[in-house]
């Protein structure tokens, strides 16, 4: 069994993690633990924190190899991994990247010997990786669920430049009068998605199960779209995680979005600076600002939250949880969980009302937003008194 762990660090990837184990956090084709069951073909679960065992239980037996959930596979470093002994772990660096546990060996507390893995494996170091490493992801996943499997023709009244292997519709997608651009990487068009006409698509790209690119999208290199989400207008470099919407014109770009999100209609973020230095963004382990290290960096929007038509969203903009954002002008950069409002100013979503457009928004998919869904929210709600506090103190970036 492997069991994929969060360490330390897991605030760092706040707030989309949240919501979820690092384990379920997706960027290419596939989550971590998909990515990692479908690479070893051994069954897989995970560690997480105590108030989301509910909605993500987890297993053991009683040998295995502990994995950082931060950590992707590759041939190299499963090879490495599945020939450590028992009480062996394998480091990069500073990291932990495995341990082999055993009924003699059941902590890190008792390691025989580190072995340190000689080259950088694809490893998440900040939540910024998960659209800045995603195109690589996309390449590295198109190969595992593509492997042996052969893709439906596309259409006569489509284009595609480029390589026609690197495109591969499932059985079921609907590709509409489109143009795919696979010179830089591949696209994957997964089951019952849809590609409506007139849309032009630039891989590395990815549109997951019933999916929908509105009429005359414009999608760039490196995007990835979950399962049941709704997406239009512009967008590059981005991530979104899975049932939420983009749904009409305005740019999206070098951004990630969670879960059960809406952008109103001509929203934008801005993805560079005037002066074209380094993004900074809020930081939810240290409770400040810091460098991402990059010059483009959009929006990053947590699990339920939501937002107005033409909202724009400033240059490294970061929103919590079931946040509620509208009006005019430039909302602040951080955005805590919870938070209602936009630039005049931030009160408290009540909880009882996030619970209830929740409700509502899953009930739109046939799901029900049940007790254990409430339970964890009311956990963040909780967790995050202290960033509403200071909401407002924090924006001098």
């Amino acid at each position: 069994m492997i069991i994929l762990f969060e360490d330390k660090d897991v605030a760092h990837f706040y707030p989309l993690a949240l919501t979820r184990p690092m384990s379920e956090l997706r960027m290419g084709v596939l989550k971590n633990s998909e990515r990692w069951g479908m690479a070893t073909a051994f069954k897989v679960s995970h560690t997480t924190r105590d108030y989301l065992k509910p909605l993500y239980p987890e297993s053991k037996k009683d040998e295995g190899f502990l994995i950082n959930a931060r950590l992707l596979p590759s041939a190299e470093v499963w090879e490495t991994i599945k020939e450590l002994p028992a009480g062996h772990m394998l480091m990069h660096q500073q990291h932990v990247l495995a341990f082999h546990y055993s009924p003699e060996y059941t902590s890190f507390d008792q390691v025989i010997q580190k072995v340190d893995f000689p080259t950088k494996p694809l490893f998440l170091e900040k939540i910024t990786d998960l659209f800045a490493l995603n195109a690589e992801a996309i390449k590295l996943d198109f190969k595992l669920v593509t492997q042996g499997r052969h893709s439906a023709a596309l259409p006569d009244h489509c284009r595609i430049i480029g390589n026609a292997d690197r495109l591969f519709i499932e059985e079921g997608a609907t590709v509409l009068c489109s143009t795919f651009n696979v010179t830089e990487g591949p696209i994957y068009i997964a089951k019952d998605a849809e590609v409506m006409e007139g849309s032009l698509v630039r891989g590395p790209f990815v549109l997951g199960e019933h999916s929908q690119l509105k009429m005359g999208t414009k999608v760039y290199t490196g995007t990835s779209i979950g399962p049941h989400c709704k997406v239009g207008g512009e967008i590059s470099n981005s991530l979104i995680m899975g049932f939420s919407n983009k749904a009409h014109d305005g740019f999206l770009g070098n951004s990630i979005l969670g879960e059960w999100c809406n952008l109103g209609a001509d929203t934008n973020n801005s993805n560079l600076k005037n002066n074209y230095s380094n993004v900074r963004i809020w930081n939810y382990a240290d409770k400040s600002y810091a460098d991402t290290g990059l010059t483009f960096c959009g929006l990053i929007m947590g699990d339920h939250s939501k937002c107005g038509i033409n909202t724009m969203f400033n240059t490294g903009t970061v929103v919590g949880v079931s946040a509620n954002i509208f009006g005019g002008g430039f909302p602040p950069k951080h955005i805590p969980s919870f938070g209602w409002g936009g630039s005049e100013g931030l009160s408290t979503y009540d909880l009882n009302k996030a619970f209830a457009t929740a409700a509502k928004v899953f009930g739109r998919r046939s799901l029900e937003f049940d007790q254990a869904n409430r339970d964890m929210l009311s956990a963040i709600y909780e967790m995050t008194i202290s960033d509403r506090e200071m909401a407002g103190k924090d924006q001098g970036e």
